[in-house]
């Protein structure tokens, strides 16, 4: 039989034991939230700029899209001025602000030629911005070239999808602050 004060040692140790396992297992339930919020609430920072060419057009018709939130966040660092994208309160020279910064970051060689385009405008669907631009009396396509980098002086993180459509040719490329350039060559030299 246990005495008394053996009982209340066993009783005690118990209770620490209990109490280690609780600690234990709260810390680690905390750890696993931790854990699993860093996964859902890391943002991606991606931008997506499709290029296709419309021979009967001669044109090159670029579209880019990005977060509303990424893009006014860079273009009002840039300029220093608020933006407000989407709101009744947004900046009338939106439009002027966010040219001017595309034309700052976005560059299209055509033949090793560098190209002007004309900024069309933009459109807003959900989180999202897209923007239209379009590059005229472009008669042959022997390579193309593209420097994007927007958003780089912003997210470190940040990769340029540039998905290029040129007759039958689809190709991809992702741009990183390292790499800003790519080049398809769509003829061999002779």
């Amino acid at each position: 039989m246990l005495t008394f004060e053996k009982k209340l040692v066993r009783i005690e140790k118990d209770k620490n034991t209990e109490f280690m396992k609780t600690k234990f297992i709260s810390t680690l339930s905390v750890l696993c939230i931790l854990l699993l919020m860093s996964f859902t609430l890391h943002k991606h920072y991606i931008s997506l700029t499709k290029i296709d060419f419309a021979p009967e057009e001669k044109a090159l018709q670029i579209t880019m899209r990005f977060f509303i939130d990424d893009l006014e966040k860079a273009v009002e660092e840039r300029n220093g001025t608020k933006l407000s994208l989407t709101t009744s309160e947004e900046n009338k020279n939106s439009n002027v602000l966010i040219e001017r910064y595309v034309r700052q970051k976005f560059k299209v060689f055509v033949n090793e030629a560098e190209m002007q385009y004309n900024y069309l405008g933009k459109q807003y669907e959900k989180d999202e911005v897209y923007l239209f631009l379009e590059i005229n009396d472009v008669n042959e396509i022997n390579s193309i070239a593209v420097q994007n980098s927007m958003l780089f002086e912003i997210y470190e993180e940040q990769q340029n999808y540039i998905k290029i459509s040129i007759e039958k040719v689809n190709k991809t490329f992702i741009l990183v602050k390292a790499n800003d350039k790519e080049m398809l060559k769509l003829t061999s030299a002779d």
